[in-house]
């Protein structure tokens, strides 16, 4: 099949209907391999990454099985699922146990093939950054690095404008690793604002969660070429939010902080199990509010959340953002409001939406701006406290 364009990586077919799997290689082109069960193919799988087309008979309990114990020995390995009919148990059951793509059969050609080029660009692409990535000087035995969380009662309040600028402005700052970790599973923006084309996303390192180590996680981000940080991406898909738990973030994390200095979460704006979660093990909580009644109602409201909750207040840090606009709002009193001072404010600035469309942080976009200073001088509190720390 002259048409089928030339895929990167070996390309197995696993069915035991031969039918099934003859068409299936001969949708993929005569570089793929047919086998008749998953044990024939371990028996014959070379060492090097391969994709691997499981058609519907592997769909069954048994299979999925054997599959899930190939894929836990063989992380390299690229499985692409084909099923009758293609229920939210199974697919739910299907990422879980490491697949990374499930199509509904009868599939076409042109959808095979992208399937097969898309899982086999993000393993080729896994591959590719797992050197550079590995390469900056990790902390000794012992280190743990600092957990900040980035969190808003509303939308809008520029939440993620300020994760993305702390992010960057500690990784220049730092002569660690520094992670930024999109924990807005549904509509994470961390990449389009950091102008990332990320093969791998936090749904990657979910599925491999029970062979996942610190070397591994560490092949998973993207690196931001501009200023040396290390990024998890949301997923690409709202949908994929719901295969994450919160025991899930909670192993990503600890694995981030053993490699890095400081991990910067971002998170949606509203509370649920991850949040929640994730505020109890940060070591500091920024509570971002904009300069408007409804922002200051919703951040009294969530702190008073956190209260009820034992929160400890000592690690709040509020973030008042477009302090200096011009909205009858005065600073002192919204601080009396709220029972809380702020740690920091930062001034509202056109510099900022011009960042975020370049996809160009304002700390490197802008870095002589009031706003610019502002983020730098809040990165710089923290790591003034870890200098602290350190002298303690």
């Amino acid at each position: 099949m002259s048409d089928v364009p030339t895929i990167s990586l070996p390309v197995a077919v696993v069915d035991g209907d031969q039918s099934v799997r003859n068409r299936l290689a001969m949708q993929l082109g005569e570089q793929a391999v047919a086998f008749e069960s998953i044990a024939e193919l371990e028996s014959r799988l070379p060492s090097s990454p391969v994709i691997v087309v499981f058609g519907p008979s592997c769909a069954d309990a048994q299979n999925l099985a054997a599959l899930e114990s190939l894929l836990r020995a063989r992380p390299d390995v690229g499985a692409i699922l084909v099923a009758e009919e293609l229920t939210t148990d199974l697919f739910q059951r299907a990422m879980r146990i490491g697949v990374r793509d499930v199509l509904s059969a009868p599939v076409e050609t042109a959808q095979l093939t992208e399937g097969v080029r898309r899982v086999a660009s993000g393993i080729s692409n896994a591959m590719a950054v797992r050197a550079p990535v590995e390469e900056p000087a990790l902390p000794q035995a012992g280190e743990s690095g600092q957990v900040i969380t980035v969190f808003s009662t509303k939308g809008g309040a520029g939440k993620s404008v300020v994760a993305c600028n702390l992010a960057v402005s500690l990784a220049r700052k730092s002569e660690r690793p520094v992670v930024l970790v999109d924990a807005d599973l549904q509509f994470g923006d961390c990449a389009v604002m950091l102008k990332l084309a990320p093969q791998r996303t936090v749904v990657d390192a979910v599925n491999a969660i029970d062979q996942l180590d610190a070397p591994m996680l560490a092949g998973m981000l993207v690196k931001h070429a501009a200023s040396g940080l290390l990024v998890l991406p949301a997923p690409l898909e709202p949908a994929f939010a719901d295969q994450i738990t919160a025991e899930h973030m909670t192993t990503i994390v600890d694995l981030l902080r053993s490699i890095a200095a400081y991990v910067i979460i971002d998170t949606p704006a509203y509370f649920n199990d991850i949040v929640l979660t994730l505020i109890d093990m940060s070591d500091d909580v920024l509570l971002v509010a904009g300069m408007d009644v409804p922002n200051i109602k919703n951040v009294k409201i969530g702190l008073q959340t956190l209260r009820m909750l034992n929160t400890p207040m000592s690690k709040l840090h509020l973030v008042l953002n477009r302090a200096n606009a011009k909205v009858k709002l005065d600073v002192n009193e919204v601080e009396r409001t709220l029972q809380v001072r702020a740690d920091a404010q930062i001034p509202s600035d056109v510099s900022v939406p011009q960042s975020v469309n370049k996809g160009i942080p304002v700390v490197l976009d802008a870095p002589k701006s009031g706003v610019a200073r502002s983020l730098d001088a809040l990165a710089e509190m923290f790591v003034i406290e870890d200098l602290a720390a350190e002298v303690r």
